[in-house]
């Protein structure tokens, strides 16, 4: 989204015309925005850490901010109203790893939404979705919503911490069922094409305990390591 597309989501385009000022102005201005670089573009499902059984999707744009580390935007749809409901930080495990305990309870794994189909990159052809994904499944997200509840006018309650499904019986059906329609996908065609594409099995870790639950990519208990196919 570039400046004028932004003004315009915030209807001040308008605003600026009856106030008499210059277009050539905005347009000049249109790329030095952190917005008027690529972002790539992910969709995923999210959860609160402290709810599991609050789900929905959420669409990712996001960029690279060099030394492992990825900033994105979060919304609730991907329209040019969709609402701005929150912000995650994508780390590699390298730099996950350096980080103390009480940090790491901030960050959720990637491991299962990729393997399992619960990430998808629409717009992005084939080759370009497994090298995308190949980056995203050892990376851990720091995430939170700003906007807990989209459904109301404005931003309301305290921004909550978002956790990731980390395996098998944990999503609810009915929010995979919306998605897959919405994006013309199968989520179950979908894994079962990345497990052929990885060799690795999903992992089938538990949900989080608790707030200070530290999240695990693989296992539950005993080496951290993939299960191969």
């Amino acid at each position: 989204m570039n400046r004028r597309d932004m003004l315009a989501s915030l209807g001040l385009i308008a605003a600026a015309g009856t106030a008499g000022a210059d277009d050539t102005q905005t347009k000049r201005h249109a790329g030095n925005g952190p917005m008027a670089v690529p972002h790539a573009h992910f969709c995923g499902i999210h959860m609160f850490k402290k709810n599991p059984k609050i789900q929905f999707t959420t669409q990712h744009y996001c960029v690279g901010q060099g030394e492992g580390v990825h900033q994105c935007t979060l919304y609730d749809g991907t329209g040019p109203t969709a609402k701005l409901i929150g912000i995650e930080y994508l780390i590699t495990d390298e730099l996950y790893q350096g980080l103390p305990d009480e940090e790491k309870r901030l960050w959720h794994p990637h491991t299962y939404e990729v393997l399992a189909g619960g990430l998808i990159a629409p717009g992005m052809n084939e080759t370009e979705e497994h090298k995308f994904m190949s980056y995203v499944l050892k990376t851990w997200g720091k995430a939170w919503h700003t906007w807990p509840d989209p459904s109301t006018k404005i931003p309301m309650g305290e921004p909550m911490l978002i956790w990731s499904l980390m395996g098998d019986g944990q999503a609810d059906e009915k929010v995979v069922a919306a998605r897959d329609k919405e994006f013309g996908i199968s989520t179950a065609a979908v894994r079962k094409k990345r497990i052929e594409q990885f060799k690795m099995e999903p992992p089938q870790v538990s949900l989080p305990k608790d707030m200070n639950y530290i999240g695990r990519m693989w296992t539950d208990n005993g080496p951290d390591v993939p299960k191969k196919k």
